[in-house]
């Protein structure tokens, strides 16, 4: 087909099938806690097994909805920032290219559900999946864009998000140890 929407629905239904897949591995791991700290017992009072895991992937399912919702927005920020600097390409021919990576994490969001029950696979399975279409993009632009052009684009995204993921561990670090600082059991 030629119509230049007929994968616009693939980013929605990608968030969503990531966010379900880490959403069902992250409610296991929340039961197993809730065994741990003694609060399953309380909660199953009010609710049942069932109600309570549905309860659970809606919430924990809409916070990673959240998160990798913000993660392609930060994405595609950058790189179109990336060609603003370094492409001569003023009909946006690259952007449109593109477009077809969406279904690179589509299937990579399919493959995820095989990792449902390993958090290293299904991080693995991201991270794979967002490495081939990093490589994807670069492959695509290259036709667009010179290949200083093509390089300056990838070391810029490669640097602004090196830049920002240190500076959430950073300050995950700092919360960290000013929680752990202010707890009353340190000598």
């Amino acid at each position: 087909m030629k119509n230049p929407y007929i994968y616009g629905y693939l980013p929605l239904i990608t968030i969503i099938l990531f966010s379900l897949t880490f959403g069902l591995y992250s409610v296991t791991e929340s039961l197993v806690l809730f065994k741990k700290i003694g609060v399953y017992a309380g909660v199953r009072e009010f609710l049942s097994e069932i109600q309570l895991r549905v309860f659970l992937l809606i919430v924990i399912a809409a916070v990673y909805f959240m998160i990798f919702s913000a993660l392609k927005l930060i994405g595609e920020t950058i790189h179109e920032m990336g060609m603003l600097f370094f492409s001569k390409d003023m009909d946006g021919k690259s952007l449109i290219v593109i477009r077809g990576g969406n279904v690179i994490f589509f299937f990579g969001a399919l493959v995820s559900a095989v990792g449902i029950s390993n958090i290293y696979i299904l991080g693995g399975i991201f991270i794979t999946t967002v490495f081939i279409y990093f490589v994807y993009i670069i492959y695509k632009i290259s036709v667009h864009v010179s290949f200083g052009a093509s390089i300056g684009v990838m070391l810029f995204e490669i640097v602004v998000w090196a830049i920002i993921l240190t500076l959430v561990v950073y300050a995950g670090l700092k919360l960290y140890n000013g929680i752990i600082s202010s707890l009353p059991f340190k000598s």
